[in-house]
């Protein structure tokens, strides 16, 4: 019999202070985990279905997400990059009866499958995946792995890069046509933003509307930094502060037609050098997936390639999944 007395309730908007401040607390739990962050959605846009986990009448757990395919599949997350279950630093014990109880509240609710997203380890402020290692010995299975790429800004070896990356940032650099600075709005982004991502038969994840309504929803976290050749916006990046180890290049863009002066290089240099000036352990430079590949794992080359000029590493960016009995 379990020493724990875990206890599920569903969340509710009551709840939002005491939701979000264990998130900031938590040992993994992520800007997008805050139902801060959710409530830039538009309503009725998700069904939001998310839970409290307790132990006794403490709070050891918590899992954002939703029901789709009218109630038979549940996600986690929905509407944000990262889900699955925040937790505090806990033992392995306290980790698998979290996990048992959760599987007995879905089989309950008539669930078929459960889909979950964690972010990758690297933003854990302690490393520990118990509450993994409960998933899959209770028969949780991988459904894809994504393949991010990321820089340890606490490696000094990471900084030099090579000859070539050197020679294009030193040289957008060195235009005096060429600047780059942080900006409190989008709207000069976005049209090049949009553009790119027209390229890759895609649009961006976020609507200019989301954009502007979650930099009001965190103005101190979620960053805008354009370069300019003389006054016209060419390049940027989309900065999200996700917790206090991992800055996240959300989204970096340029304008091809001045593709020959780097800007590119000159953003992803300044930005990098920014997140270590701020004390971020981990620059996450985001997935490296081939968005027109029917295969959701097939890599990008050409993006990778371009992110270890940066001197980045491959992190595992995992989908867990689960058939309920």
């Amino acid at each position: 019999m379990s020493k724990y007395n875990i206890t599920i309730k569903e969340y509710t908007s009551e709840n939002i202070n005491k939701w979000d401040d264990f998130v900031s607390n938590s040992n993994n739990g992520t800007i997008f985990h805050t139902q801060k962050f959710l409530q830039y959605h538009k309503e009725g846009k998700f069904d939001f279905t998310s839970y409290m986990i307790y132990n006794n009448d403490e709070i050891v757990a918590v899992l954002p997400g939703g029901y789709k395919e009218n109630g038979n599949v549940y996600w986690s997350p929905v509407g944000a990059s990262y889900g699955s279950l925040v937790t505090k630093d806990l033992s392995f014990d306290i980790s698998l009866a979290i996990v048992d109880a959760l599987l007995v509240l879905f089989k309950e609710q008539d669930t078929k499958d459960i889909f979950l997203i964690p972010p990758p380890l690297i933003y854990s402020k302690i490393y520990n995946q118990h509450i993994e290692y409960a998933m899959l010995y209770r028969k949780f299975d991988f459904e894809y792995h994504y393949i991010s790429h990321s820089v340890d800004l606490t490696n000094k070896e990471l900084q030099n890069y090579n000859k070539k990356t050197r020679y294009k940032i030193r040289t957008a650099k060195n235009n005096s046509s060429l600047s780059i600075r942080e900006v409190n709005d989008f709207n000069e982004y976005y049209p090049i933003l949009l553009e790119n991502k027209k390229k890759h038969n895609a649009t961006p994840t976020h609507s200019l509307e989301d954009l502007t309504k979650l930099k009001q929803l965190f103005p101190n976290d979620i960053h805008q930094f354009n370069v300019y050749y003389n006054d016209t916006p060419i390049a940027g990046a989309t900065m999200f502060d996700c917790n206090s180890k991992v800055a996240l290049c959300f989204y970096n863009m340029l304008n091809y037609d001045f593709e020959k002066l780097f800007p590119t290089y000159l953003t992803i240099d300044y930005i990098i050098n920014w997140a270590r000036e701020k004390g971020f352990v981990w620059f996450d430079f985001g997935v490296s997936q081939d968005t027109t590949s029917d295969n959701p794992m097939t890599p990008s080359l050409p993006l990778i390639y371009f992110k270890e000029f940066f001197n980045t590493r491959g992190i595992f960016r995992s989908t867990y999944h689960y058939s309920v009995k």
